[in-house]
């Protein structure tokens, strides 16, 4: 059985077993509606409140990463030119007799 079957399947047994919940819950049809509703908006808050965290958590990891490449890059830019004045230096000297 693939991936995409046992998906369908599962939201297929979800969707049934909340309409058999809602026709045989134990309070009045507006009390589980209002229920329902708080529990989907508790939902789609925590749902923003974690897109939120990985939104953070992501422009935190550029941030680093940008200051990584950013030491690396002055780094190898120091090298580059303590590389070019040895070899001017080298050059500039007489040759020995």
């Amino acid at each position: 059985m693939d991936d995409d079957s046992k998906m369908s399947f599962f939201f297929l047994g979800l969707g049934l077993g909340a309409a058999l919940g809602v026709l045989f819950a134990p309070k009045s049809g507006s009390e589980t509606r209002d229920f329902l509703m708080s529990k989907a908006n508790e939902g789609a808050d925590l749902a923003k409140r974690r897109a939120q965290e990985l939104k953070d958590q992501a422009a935190e990891t550029m941030e680093r990463g940008k200051s990584t490449v950013q030491r690396h890059k002055e780094s190898l830019s120091a090298a580059v030119d303590a590389g070019r004045q040895a070899y001017r230096e080298t050059v500039s000297q007489p040759l020995p007799e």
